[in-house]
Protein backbone atom coordinates (compact mmCIF):
# COMPACT_ATOMS: atom_id res chain seq x y z
CA UNK A 1 0.00 0.00 0.00
CA UNK A 2 1.58 3.21 -1.16
CA UNK A 3 -0.68 5.82 0.45
CA UNK A 4 -1.23 8.59 1.17
CA UNK A 5 -3.17 7.65 4.29
CA UNK A 6 -4.94 9.85 6.81
CA UNK A 7 -5.72 9.23 10.45
CA UNK A 8 -8.94 10.34 12.12
CA UNK A 9 -9.35 10.36 15.90
CA UNK A 10 -12.77 10.56 17.54
CA UNK A 11 -13.19 11.05 21.29
CA UNK A 12 -16.75 10.41 22.37
CA UNK A 13 -18.36 10.12 25.77
CA UNK A 14 -16.98 6.70 26.63
CA UNK A 15 -14.05 5.95 24.36
CA UNK A 16 -11.33 7.23 22.06
CA UNK A 17 -11.22 5.73 18.57
CA UNK A 18 -8.78 5.97 15.71
CA UNK A 19 -9.18 5.05 12.05
CA UNK A 20 -6.85 4.99 9.04
CA UNK A 21 -8.23 5.86 5.60
CA UNK A 22 -6.88 5.97 2.08
CA UNK A 23 -7.33 8.96 -0.20
CA UNK A 24 -10.78 7.88 -1.45
CA UNK A 25 -12.20 7.23 2.01
CA UNK A 26 -11.67 3.49 2.40
CA UNK A 27 -11.31 2.49 6.05
CA UNK A 28 -8.23 0.30 6.49
CA UNK A 29 -8.32 -0.23 10.24
CA UNK A 30 -9.89 1.15 13.41
CA UNK A 31 -9.25 0.64 17.11
CA UNK A 32 -10.63 2.08 20.33
CA UNK A 33 -9.89 2.35 24.03
CA UNK A 34 -12.33 3.22 26.77
CA UNK A 35 -12.02 6.38 28.82
CA UNK A 36 -12.99 6.87 32.45
CA UNK A 37 -15.87 8.99 33.74
CA UNK A 38 -16.80 10.06 37.25
CA UNK A 39 -20.55 10.50 37.82
CA UNK A 40 -21.85 12.33 40.89
CA UNK A 41 -25.22 13.48 42.13
CA UNK A 42 -26.42 16.82 40.83
CA UNK A 43 -25.89 15.76 37.19
CA UNK A 44 -22.10 15.90 37.55
CA UNK A 45 -19.97 14.14 34.92
CA UNK A 46 -16.17 14.54 34.89
CA UNK A 47 -13.21 13.06 33.07
CA UNK A 48 -9.41 13.27 32.94
CA UNK A 49 -7.56 14.85 30.03
CA UNK A 50 -4.52 12.68 30.84
CA UNK A 51 -6.66 9.55 30.62
CA UNK A 52 -8.23 10.77 27.37
CA UNK A 53 -4.90 11.56 25.71
CA UNK A 54 -3.50 8.19 26.79
CA UNK A 55 -6.50 6.43 25.21
CA UNK A 56 -6.02 8.48 22.02
CA UNK A 57 -2.34 7.53 21.76
CA UNK A 58 -3.00 3.85 22.39
CA UNK A 59 -5.79 3.81 19.80
CA UNK A 60 -3.63 5.41 17.12
CA UNK A 61 -0.65 3.11 17.78
CA UNK A 62 -2.89 0.03 17.71
CA UNK A 63 -4.61 1.23 14.56
CA UNK A 64 -1.35 1.82 12.69
CA UNK A 65 -0.16 -1.64 13.67
CA UNK A 66 -3.44 -3.23 12.60
CA UNK A 67 -3.40 -1.50 9.22
CA UNK A 68 0.20 -2.49 8.52
CA UNK A 69 1.16 0.93 7.19
CA UNK A 70 4.35 2.86 7.85
CA UNK A 71 4.40 6.10 9.78
CA UNK A 72 5.87 7.99 6.80
CA UNK A 73 2.85 6.96 4.69
CA UNK A 74 0.49 8.84 7.01
CA UNK A 75 0.27 12.35 5.61
CA UNK A 76 -2.29 14.00 7.87
CA UNK A 77 -4.14 13.71 11.16
CA UNK A 78 -7.46 15.12 12.37
CA UNK A 79 -9.29 15.13 15.70
CA UNK A 80 -12.90 15.42 16.71
CA UNK A 81 -14.31 15.23 20.21
CA UNK A 82 -17.40 15.63 22.33
CA UNK A 83 -17.80 19.26 23.40
CA UNK A 84 -16.45 18.81 26.93
CA UNK A 85 -14.57 21.56 28.80
CA UNK A 86 -10.90 21.02 29.72
CA UNK A 87 -9.13 23.17 32.31
CA UNK A 88 -5.31 23.42 32.58
CA UNK A 89 -3.19 25.55 34.91
CA UNK A 90 -0.52 28.08 33.95
CA UNK A 91 2.03 25.28 33.45
CA UNK A 92 -0.45 23.46 31.18
CA UNK A 93 -1.08 20.75 33.74
CA UNK A 94 -4.51 19.42 34.74
CA UNK A 95 -6.44 21.68 37.11
CA UNK A 96 -9.49 20.31 38.90
CA UNK A 97 -13.02 21.21 37.80
CA UNK A 98 -14.37 19.07 40.64
CA UNK A 99 -15.62 19.96 44.10
CA UNK A 100 -13.47 17.01 45.23
CA UNK A 101 -10.40 19.10 44.24
CA UNK A 102 -8.95 16.00 42.55
CA UNK A 103 -6.61 17.40 39.85
CA UNK A 104 -7.12 14.31 37.71
CA UNK A 105 -10.75 15.36 37.25
CA UNK A 106 -10.12 18.35 35.01
CA UNK A 107 -12.79 17.85 32.32
CA UNK A 108 -16.48 18.80 32.60
CA UNK A 109 -18.23 16.36 30.26
CA UNK A 110 -20.63 17.82 27.69
CA UNK A 111 -23.62 16.10 29.34
CA UNK A 112 -22.88 17.62 32.77
CA UNK A 113 -25.76 19.92 33.75
CA UNK A 114 -24.21 21.52 36.84
CA UNK A 115 -24.51 24.97 35.24
CA UNK A 116 -28.31 24.93 34.98
CA UNK A 117 -28.71 28.01 37.21
CA UNK A 118 -25.96 29.90 35.38
CA UNK A 119 -27.60 29.14 32.02
CA UNK A 120 -30.96 30.39 33.29
CA UNK A 121 -29.42 33.67 34.48
CA UNK A 122 -27.61 34.17 31.18
CA UNK A 123 -30.83 33.56 29.27
CA UNK A 124 -32.75 35.97 31.48
CA UNK A 125 -30.28 38.74 30.54
CA UNK A 126 -31.12 38.20 26.86
CA UNK A 127 -27.89 39.33 25.17
CA UNK A 128 -27.87 39.52 21.36
CA UNK A 129 -25.33 36.69 21.04
CA UNK A 130 -28.11 34.35 22.14
CA UNK A 131 -29.69 34.95 18.73
CA UNK A 132 -26.91 32.70 17.42
CA UNK A 133 -27.61 29.81 19.80
CA UNK A 134 -31.30 29.42 18.99
CA UNK A 135 -32.39 32.10 21.45
CA UNK A 136 -31.41 30.26 24.63
CA UNK A 137 -28.04 29.04 25.82
CA UNK A 138 -27.78 25.45 27.05
CA UNK A 139 -26.06 24.28 30.25
CA UNK A 140 -24.18 21.92 27.94
CA UNK A 141 -22.37 24.95 26.45
CA UNK A 142 -19.17 26.40 27.82
CA UNK A 143 -19.90 29.91 29.09
CA UNK A 144 -22.43 28.70 31.71
CA UNK A 145 -19.85 26.12 32.82
CA UNK A 146 -17.12 28.76 33.02
CA UNK A 147 -19.41 30.89 35.17
CA UNK A 148 -20.09 27.87 37.41
CA UNK A 149 -16.34 27.38 37.83
CA UNK A 150 -15.83 31.03 38.73
CA UNK A 151 -18.63 30.94 41.30
CA UNK A 152 -17.92 27.52 42.83
CA UNK A 153 -14.16 27.02 42.37
CA UNK A 154 -12.90 30.64 42.27
CA UNK A 155 -9.29 29.81 43.17
CA UNK A 156 -8.98 27.27 40.37
CA UNK A 157 -10.76 29.55 37.92
CA UNK A 158 -8.21 32.28 38.70
CA UNK A 159 -5.29 29.82 38.42
CA UNK A 160 -6.43 28.45 35.06
CA UNK A 161 -3.99 29.01 32.21
CA UNK A 162 -6.26 27.68 29.46
CA UNK A 163 -9.86 26.60 29.00
CA UNK A 164 -10.22 24.30 25.99
CA UNK A 165 -13.04 22.61 24.18
CA UNK A 166 -11.91 18.99 24.10
CA UNK A 167 -11.17 18.95 20.35
CA UNK A 168 -8.93 22.00 20.75
CA UNK A 169 -7.20 20.40 23.73
CA UNK A 170 -6.35 17.41 21.54
CA UNK A 171 -4.87 19.54 18.76
CA UNK A 172 -2.86 21.45 21.41
CA UNK A 173 -1.61 18.16 22.87
CA UNK A 174 -0.61 17.06 19.37
CA UNK A 175 1.05 20.29 18.16
CA UNK A 176 1.46 22.74 21.04
CA UNK A 177 -0.71 25.26 19.15
CA UNK A 178 -3.27 27.30 21.13
CA UNK A 179 -5.25 27.99 17.96
CA UNK A 180 -8.93 27.17 18.28
CA UNK A 181 -11.33 25.78 15.70
CA UNK A 182 -14.16 27.96 14.45
CA UNK A 183 -16.39 24.93 14.98
CA UNK A 184 -15.85 24.64 18.72
CA UNK A 185 -15.82 28.33 19.66
CA UNK A 186 -18.78 29.32 17.49
CA UNK A 187 -20.98 26.41 18.51
CA UNK A 188 -20.18 26.21 22.22
CA UNK A 189 -18.44 29.43 23.34
CA UNK A 190 -20.51 32.22 21.62
CA UNK A 191 -17.76 33.29 19.18
CA UNK A 192 -19.39 35.22 16.32
CA UNK A 193 -17.86 33.53 13.29
CA UNK A 194 -19.61 35.77 10.77
CA UNK A 195 -18.01 38.79 12.44
CA UNK A 196 -14.69 37.14 13.34
CA UNK A 197 -14.88 38.28 16.95
CA UNK A 198 -15.90 37.67 20.52
CA UNK A 199 -18.53 40.03 21.94
CA UNK A 200 -16.98 41.61 25.03
CA UNK A 201 -20.28 43.08 26.19
CA UNK A 202 -21.68 39.56 26.57
CA UNK A 203 -18.86 38.39 28.80
CA UNK A 204 -19.10 41.52 30.94
CA UNK A 205 -22.88 41.19 31.22
CA UNK A 206 -22.85 37.59 32.43
CA UNK A 207 -20.01 38.00 34.93
CA UNK A 208 -16.99 36.71 32.99
CA UNK A 209 -15.50 40.16 32.44
CA UNK A 210 -11.94 38.97 33.12
CA UNK A 211 -11.97 36.89 29.93
CA UNK A 212 -12.72 40.01 27.91
CA UNK A 213 -10.20 42.12 29.86
CA UNK A 214 -7.40 39.67 29.09
CA UNK A 215 -8.35 39.70 25.39
CA UNK A 216 -9.55 36.09 25.48
CA UNK A 217 -6.04 34.72 26.04
CA UNK A 218 -7.45 31.74 27.96
CA UNK A 219 -10.23 30.78 25.56
CA UNK A 220 -8.80 31.58 22.14
CA UNK A 221 -7.22 34.51 20.33
CA UNK A 222 -6.54 32.80 16.99
CA UNK A 223 -9.57 31.14 15.39
CA UNK A 224 -9.32 29.14 12.14
CA UNK A 225 -11.55 27.00 9.93
CA UNK A 226 -11.68 23.22 10.51
CA UNK A 227 -8.87 21.45 8.69
CA UNK A 228 -6.48 24.44 8.79
CA UNK A 229 -2.93 23.11 9.44
CA UNK A 230 -1.76 23.93 12.96
CA UNK A 231 1.74 24.96 14.01
CA UNK A 232 4.52 22.78 12.63
CA UNK A 233 2.46 19.62 12.77
CA UNK A 234 3.01 16.87 15.32
CA UNK A 235 5.49 17.76 18.04
CA UNK A 236 8.32 15.33 18.79
CA UNK A 237 6.72 14.23 22.06
CA UNK A 238 3.28 13.74 20.55
CA UNK A 239 4.68 11.89 17.53
CA UNK A 240 6.50 9.48 19.81
CA UNK A 241 3.36 8.89 21.90
CA UNK A 242 1.20 8.35 18.82
CA UNK A 243 3.72 6.27 16.88
CA UNK A 244 3.76 8.76 13.99
CA UNK A 245 6.36 11.04 12.42
CA UNK A 246 7.17 14.49 13.85
CA UNK A 247 5.83 17.23 11.64
CA UNK A 248 2.88 15.21 10.35
CA UNK A 249 0.22 17.85 9.48
CA UNK A 250 -2.63 18.22 11.97
CA UNK A 251 -5.86 19.99 11.01
CA UNK A 252 -7.94 22.19 13.30
CA UNK A 253 -10.58 19.95 14.83
CA UNK A 254 -14.33 19.50 15.00
CA UNK A 255 -16.96 18.65 17.56
CA UNK A 256 -17.74 14.94 17.14
CA UNK A 257 -21.22 15.41 15.72
CA UNK A 258 -19.89 17.89 13.20
CA UNK A 259 -17.24 15.40 12.08
CA UNK A 260 -20.13 13.05 11.37
CA UNK A 261 -21.70 15.85 9.35
CA UNK A 262 -18.53 16.46 7.35
CA UNK A 263 -18.20 12.73 6.78
CA UNK A 264 -21.70 12.39 5.34
CA UNK A 265 -23.39 15.50 3.90
CA UNK A 266 -21.11 15.72 0.85
CA UNK A 267 -21.70 12.10 -0.17
CA UNK A 268 -24.55 12.80 -2.59
CA UNK A 269 -22.58 14.42 -5.40
CA UNK A 270 -25.76 15.62 -7.16
CA UNK A 271 -27.31 17.37 -4.16
CA UNK A 272 -24.61 18.92 -2.01
CA UNK A 273 -24.53 19.72 1.70
CA UNK A 274 -27.23 22.42 1.51
CA UNK A 275 -30.06 19.88 1.09
CA UNK A 276 -28.64 16.98 3.10
CA UNK A 277 -29.04 17.05 6.87
CA UNK A 278 -26.38 15.26 8.89
CA UNK A 279 -27.73 13.21 11.80
CA UNK A 280 -25.34 11.76 14.33
CA UNK A 281 -27.10 9.17 16.45
CA UNK A 282 -25.01 8.13 19.42
CA UNK A 283 -25.27 8.72 23.18
CA UNK A 284 -27.02 11.95 22.21
CA UNK A 285 -28.25 12.91 18.75
CA UNK A 286 -27.37 15.96 16.68
CA UNK A 287 -28.81 17.35 13.47
CA UNK A 288 -26.64 19.51 11.23
CA UNK A 289 -28.24 21.48 8.42
CA UNK A 290 -26.20 23.77 6.16
CA UNK A 291 -27.44 26.77 4.20
CA UNK A 292 -26.15 29.67 2.13
CA UNK A 293 -28.20 32.16 4.17
CA UNK A 294 -28.63 32.22 7.95
CA UNK A 295 -31.90 30.85 9.38
CA UNK A 296 -32.98 31.84 12.88
CA UNK A 297 -35.10 29.00 14.28
CA UNK A 298 -36.09 29.24 17.93
CA UNK A 299 -34.61 26.36 19.90
CA UNK A 300 -32.28 25.26 17.09
CA UNK A 301 -28.67 26.17 17.84
CA UNK A 302 -27.05 28.63 15.50
CA UNK A 303 -26.95 29.82 12.86
CA UNK A 304 -23.17 29.46 13.02
CA UNK A 305 -21.05 30.71 10.12
CA UNK A 306 -18.40 28.30 8.76
CA UNK A 307 -18.66 26.11 11.85
CA UNK A 308 -18.88 22.90 9.83
CA UNK A 309 -18.71 23.44 6.07
CA UNK A 310 -16.59 26.54 5.33
CA UNK A 311 -18.65 29.32 3.78
CA UNK A 312 -22.02 27.89 4.83
CA UNK A 313 -24.23 28.62 7.84
CA UNK A 314 -24.89 25.72 10.22
CA UNK A 315 -28.12 25.13 12.13
CA UNK A 316 -27.70 22.49 14.82
CA UNK A 317 -30.53 20.70 16.56
CA UNK A 318 -30.52 17.50 18.50
CA UNK A 319 -31.60 15.43 21.45
CA UNK A 320 -29.65 15.40 24.71
CA UNK A 321 -30.46 11.74 25.22
CA UNK A 322 -30.88 9.38 22.27
CA UNK A 323 -28.86 6.18 22.46
CA UNK A 324 -28.50 6.76 26.19
CA UNK A 325 -32.27 7.15 26.56
CA UNK A 326 -32.90 3.82 24.85
CA UNK A 327 -30.23 2.15 26.99
CA UNK A 328 -31.90 3.59 30.10
CA UNK A 329 -35.29 2.21 29.06
CA UNK A 330 -33.74 -1.23 28.72
CA UNK A 331 -31.87 -1.06 32.03
CA UNK A 332 -35.05 -0.16 33.95
CA UNK A 333 -37.20 -2.96 32.55
CA UNK A 334 -37.92 -6.12 34.63
CA UNK A 335 -36.88 -8.31 31.66
CA UNK A 336 -33.42 -6.71 31.44
CA UNK A 337 -31.66 -9.81 32.84
CA UNK A 338 -33.44 -12.12 30.40
CA UNK A 339 -32.50 -9.87 27.49
CA UNK A 340 -28.87 -9.83 28.65
CA UNK A 341 -28.81 -13.63 28.87
CA UNK A 342 -30.26 -13.97 25.38
CA UNK A 343 -27.77 -11.43 24.03
CA UNK A 344 -24.84 -13.20 25.71
CA UNK A 345 -25.92 -16.51 24.17
CA UNK A 346 -26.02 -14.84 20.76
CA UNK A 347 -22.65 -13.11 21.38
CA UNK A 348 -24.28 -9.71 20.89
CA UNK A 349 -24.86 -6.56 22.88
CA UNK A 350 -28.34 -6.22 24.35
CA UNK A 351 -29.36 -3.51 21.87
CA UNK A 352 -27.94 -5.43 18.91
CA UNK A 353 -29.89 -8.50 20.03
CA UNK A 354 -33.12 -6.55 20.45
CA UNK A 355 -32.91 -4.93 17.02
CA UNK A 356 -32.07 -8.27 15.37
CA UNK A 357 -34.97 -9.96 17.18
CA UNK A 358 -37.33 -7.21 16.05
CA UNK A 359 -36.09 -7.66 12.49
CA UNK A 360 -36.57 -11.44 12.72
CA UNK A 361 -40.15 -10.94 13.79
CA UNK A 362 -40.83 -8.21 11.22
CA UNK A 363 -39.24 -9.05 7.84
CA UNK A 364 -41.18 -6.04 6.55
CA UNK A 365 -39.19 -3.64 8.71
CA UNK A 366 -41.84 -0.94 8.83
CA UNK A 367 -44.37 -3.36 10.35
CA UNK A 368 -42.43 -3.11 13.63
CA UNK A 369 -44.73 -0.21 14.49
CA UNK A 370 -47.35 -2.79 15.44
CA UNK A 371 -44.98 -4.21 18.09
CA UNK A 372 -45.02 -0.90 19.96
CA UNK A 373 -48.81 -1.05 20.29
CA UNK A 374 -50.14 1.99 22.16
CA UNK A 375 -46.86 2.67 23.93
CA UNK A 376 -45.59 6.21 23.32
CA UNK A 377 -42.28 7.40 24.75
CA UNK A 378 -40.98 10.94 24.90
CA UNK A 379 -37.33 10.09 25.75
CA UNK A 380 -36.29 13.46 27.19
CA UNK A 381 -34.42 12.10 30.20
CA UNK A 382 -31.83 14.88 29.88
CA UNK A 383 -34.21 17.62 28.78
CA UNK A 384 -35.14 18.91 25.34
CA UNK A 385 -32.24 20.30 23.32
CA UNK A 386 -34.34 21.29 20.29
CA UNK A 387 -36.70 22.81 19.35
CA UNK A 388 -37.63 23.98 22.88
CA UNK A 389 -34.17 24.42 24.42
CA UNK A 390 -35.68 23.21 27.69
CA UNK A 391 -33.12 21.48 29.93
CA UNK A 392 -35.85 20.90 32.55
CA UNK A 393 -37.98 18.73 30.26
CA UNK A 394 -38.50 15.18 31.49
CA UNK A 395 -39.28 11.86 29.86
CA UNK A 396 -42.87 10.65 29.53
CA UNK A 397 -43.99 7.06 28.98
CA UNK A 398 -47.57 6.20 28.10
CA UNK A 399 -49.15 2.79 27.64
CA UNK A 400 -47.49 0.77 30.40
CA UNK A 401 -49.22 -2.32 31.79
CA UNK A 402 -48.35 -4.96 34.40
CA UNK A 403 -46.55 -7.02 31.76
CA UNK A 404 -42.93 -7.73 32.73
CA UNK A 405 -41.72 -10.17 30.09
CA UNK A 406 -39.32 -9.98 27.17
CA UNK A 407 -42.01 -9.05 24.64
CA UNK A 408 -42.93 -6.03 26.74
CA UNK A 409 -39.28 -4.97 26.85
CA UNK A 410 -39.14 -5.28 23.06
CA UNK A 411 -42.24 -3.06 22.80
CA UNK A 412 -40.56 -0.39 24.95
CA UNK A 413 -37.39 -0.66 22.90
CA UNK A 414 -39.22 -0.10 19.60
CA UNK A 415 -41.30 2.71 21.12
CA UNK A 416 -38.09 4.33 22.38
CA UNK A 417 -36.61 4.29 18.87
CA UNK A 418 -39.76 5.89 17.52
CA UNK A 419 -39.53 8.50 20.29
CA UNK A 420 -36.09 9.47 19.04
CA UNK A 421 -37.44 9.54 15.48
CA UNK A 422 -40.35 11.78 16.45
CA UNK A 423 -37.87 14.14 18.08
CA UNK A 424 -36.02 14.27 14.76
CA UNK A 425 -39.32 14.91 12.96
CA UNK A 426 -40.09 17.77 15.35
CA UNK A 427 -36.78 19.48 14.59
CA UNK A 428 -37.28 19.10 10.84
CA UNK A 429 -40.80 20.55 11.08
CA UNK A 430 -39.52 23.51 13.11
CA UNK A 431 -37.03 24.24 10.31
CA UNK A 432 -39.64 23.68 7.64
CA UNK A 433 -41.77 26.41 9.23
CA UNK A 434 -38.89 28.76 8.37
CA UNK A 435 -38.70 27.49 4.75
CA UNK A 436 -35.59 25.53 5.61
CA UNK A 437 -35.75 21.75 5.63
CA UNK A 438 -33.65 18.89 4.24
CA UNK A 439 -34.60 16.63 1.38
CA UNK A 440 -32.98 13.70 3.17
CA UNK A 441 -31.03 12.86 6.31
CA UNK A 442 -27.62 11.17 6.21
CA UNK A 443 -26.97 9.19 9.36
CA UNK A 444 -23.81 8.39 11.30
CA UNK A 445 -23.04 7.27 14.84
CA UNK A 446 -22.91 3.87 16.48
CA UNK A 447 -26.55 3.77 17.61
CA UNK A 448 -27.85 3.99 14.04
CA UNK A 449 -25.82 1.27 12.34
CA UNK A 450 -28.47 -1.38 11.59
CA UNK A 451 -30.73 -1.29 8.56
CA UNK A 452 -33.80 -1.72 10.75
CA UNK A 453 -32.84 1.26 12.91
CA UNK A 454 -32.51 3.41 9.79
CA UNK A 455 -35.88 2.25 8.46
CA UNK A 456 -37.66 2.92 11.76
CA UNK A 457 -36.13 6.40 11.93
CA UNK A 458 -37.24 7.08 8.34
CA UNK A 459 -40.76 5.94 9.18
CA UNK A 460 -40.95 8.04 12.36
CA UNK A 461 -39.36 11.19 10.90
CA UNK A 462 -41.13 11.05 7.54
CA UNK A 463 -37.96 11.76 5.52
CA UNK A 464 -35.55 9.44 3.68
CA UNK A 465 -32.62 8.22 5.78
CA UNK A 466 -29.38 7.63 3.87
CA UNK A 467 -26.19 5.90 4.92
CA UNK A 468 -22.73 6.09 3.40
CA UNK A 469 -20.46 3.25 2.36
CA UNK A 470 -17.93 3.93 5.11
CA UNK A 471 -18.84 2.11 8.35
CA UNK A 472 -17.28 4.90 10.47
CA UNK A 473 -18.53 8.29 9.20
CA UNK A 474 -17.39 10.25 12.25
CA UNK A 475 -13.84 8.90 11.99
CA UNK A 476 -13.97 9.61 8.27
CA UNK A 477 -14.87 13.24 8.95
CA UNK A 478 -11.94 13.54 11.35
CA UNK A 479 -9.57 11.99 8.81
CA UNK A 480 -10.75 14.50 6.20
CA UNK A 481 -9.31 17.25 8.42
CA UNK A 482 -5.92 15.59 8.10
CA UNK A 483 -6.39 15.29 4.34
CA UNK A 484 -7.04 19.02 4.03
CA UNK A 485 -4.21 19.97 6.43
CA UNK A 486 -1.78 17.89 4.39
CA UNK A 487 -2.58 19.85 1.22
CA UNK A 488 -3.64 16.68 -0.60
CA UNK A 489 -7.09 18.26 -1.09
CA UNK A 490 -7.60 21.88 -2.04
CA UNK A 491 -10.56 22.39 0.27
CA UNK A 492 -12.74 20.57 2.75
CA UNK A 493 -15.56 20.54 0.20
CA UNK A 494 -13.30 18.80 -2.35
CA UNK A 495 -12.31 16.28 0.28
CA UNK A 496 -15.95 15.59 1.21
CA UNK A 497 -16.87 14.87 -2.40
CA UNK A 498 -13.90 12.53 -2.88
CA UNK A 499 -13.88 10.53 0.36
CA UNK A 500 -17.62 10.12 1.12
CA UNK A 501 -20.03 7.97 -0.93
CA UNK A 502 -23.76 7.21 -0.57
CA UNK A 503 -24.55 3.62 0.40
CA UNK A 504 -28.19 2.71 1.12
CA UNK A 505 -31.38 4.75 1.07
CA UNK A 506 -34.37 4.07 3.35
CA UNK A 507 -37.67 5.65 2.31
CA UNK A 508 -40.44 6.40 4.84
CA UNK A 509 -43.19 3.78 5.13
CA UNK A 510 -46.15 3.88 2.78
CA UNK A 511 -49.60 5.23 3.47
CA UNK A 512 -50.84 2.57 5.91
CA UNK A 513 -47.92 2.69 8.30
CA UNK A 514 -47.56 6.43 7.73
CA UNK A 515 -51.02 6.91 9.28
CA UNK A 516 -49.83 4.98 12.34
CA UNK A 517 -46.90 7.34 12.71
CA UNK A 518 -48.98 10.46 12.15
CA UNK A 519 -51.25 9.40 15.02
CA UNK A 520 -48.34 8.41 17.24
CA UNK A 521 -46.54 11.71 16.55
CA UNK A 522 -49.68 13.63 17.50
CA UNK A 523 -49.77 11.68 20.78
CA UNK A 524 -46.03 12.34 21.29
CA UNK A 525 -46.63 16.10 21.01
CA UNK A 526 -49.57 15.91 23.43
CA UNK A 527 -47.47 14.09 26.04
CA UNK A 528 -44.66 16.57 25.60
CA UNK A 529 -47.12 19.43 26.11
CA UNK A 530 -48.60 17.73 29.18
CA UNK A 531 -45.14 17.46 30.73
CA UNK A 532 -44.57 21.21 30.27
CA UNK A 533 -47.99 22.03 31.74
CA UNK A 534 -47.44 19.75 34.73
CA UNK A 535 -44.03 21.20 35.51
CA UNK A 536 -45.44 24.71 35.28
CA UNK A 537 -48.35 23.85 37.58
CA UNK A 538 -46.10 22.28 40.21
CA UNK A 539 -43.24 24.75 39.99
CA UNK A 540 -44.35 27.13 42.74
CA UNK A 541 -46.03 24.60 45.05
Amino acid sequence: MAGPFFVGVDVGTGSARAGIFDAVGTLLASRKHDIRMWRETGEIAEQSSVNIWDAVCRSVRDCVAQAGVQADQIKGLGFDAACSLVMLDGQMQPLSVSLTKDAERNVIVWMDHRAMDQAERINAAGHRVLDYVGGRISPEMQTPKLLWLKENLPENFALAGQFFDLADFLTWAATGSLTRSACTVACKWTYLGHEDRWDSSYFRQIGLEELASEDYARIGQTIVAPGTPLGNGLSDAAAKALGLRPGTPVGAGLIDAHAGGIGTVGADKDSGPEVMMGYVFGTSACTMASSVQPHFVSGVWGPYYSAMVPGLWLSEGGQSAAGEAIAHLISCHPARAEAQARADAANQTVQAYLISEAQRRCPDLSSAVTMAGARIIVPEFLGNRAPYADPHATAVVSGLTLETGFDDLLASYIAGIFGVGYGLRQIIEAQRAHDFAPHAVVISGGAGESDMMKQLLADASGVPILSITCPEPVLLGAAMLGGVASGHYGSLQDCMKTMSHIGKRFEPAGEGFARHHDARFKAYLALQHADRDLRTALKDL
